[in-house]
């Protein structure tokens, strides 16, 4: 009875401090000890003892302002969930390129900004628009920027294209990354992973009206193989 009731109290704990580590992180400004306690609704002191034994791991680090925010250990977590992703994705990738003869890509967020993790370019093309692996732009520019803002929870001062992206469930732009081009990206919903999307970048605007309809649906088996 003791042993379970040991175990029970461990497994709390580590769902509690695995919640405090993504409110942390998926944070605009970090968290302070009392918003945590707050959130997770316990006490002040077990909160800063959650917050503690992250921030040992490097996994959280606690700002001069007394907020804590991502810290460096979370890189080797990142380089290994991002391995996952893109082995995951290609085949995904590979067959929405040659459905829709453009380029997809997977984007996530790091910082401020949108990265290319993958690239695919459709089989056979003589022409197409594309990017090198590791690209990238500021978040909220471009399909892929404002598809990963909506894959976040709606927070006041939110822009109108986010807004909207997150209501009808993709995004779509016109010459934000690329001059000329059209953009479409759907978020990657998989809870406990990084906002990530799939993007369609094409000059052709045919491609682009009936690209959310494909990559909704390969975003969602993507999401089944990695859930």
């Amino acid at each position: 009875m003791a042993e379970t009731s040991r175990a029970a109290a461990g497994a709390q704990t580590l769902a509690r401090g695995l919640r405090a580590l993504e409110l942390v992180t998926t944070a605009r400004d970090g968290l302070t000890v009392q918003d945590v306690a707050e959130q997770l609704d316990v006490h002040r002191s077990i909160a800063s003892r959650l917050l503690s034994t992250l921030a040992d791991f490097r996994l959280v680090v606690r700002g001069g302002d007394g907020r804590y925010r991502a810290g460096v250990g979370l890189a080797a977590l990142a380089d290994g969930i991002h391995a996952t992703l893109r082995a995951a994705a290609e085949p995904v990738m590979r067959d929405l390129a040659a459905e829709l003869g453009a380029t997809i890509s997977l984007l996530v967020t790091e910082g401020a900004d949108a990265v290319a993790l993958l690239v695919m370019e459709p089989p056979g093309a003589s022409y197409v628009l594309s990017f090198r692996t590791g690209s990238r732009h500021p978040l909220g520019r471009g399909s892929a920027g404002v598809a990963l803002l909506a894959a976040g929870a709606p927070a006041p001062g939110d822009a109108a294209d986010v807004v909207q992206a997150r209501e009808r469930g993709y995004a779509a732009t016109f010459g934000e990354v690329e001059p000329g081009a059209y953009g479409v990206a759907v978020p990657i919903a998989v809870p406990g992973l990084p906002a990530a999307c799939l993007n369609l970048i094409t000059y052709r605007a045919e491609v682009a009206e009936k690209a959310p309809g494909s990559l909704t649906a390969a975003s969602a088996h993507l999401a089944e193989r990695l859930a």
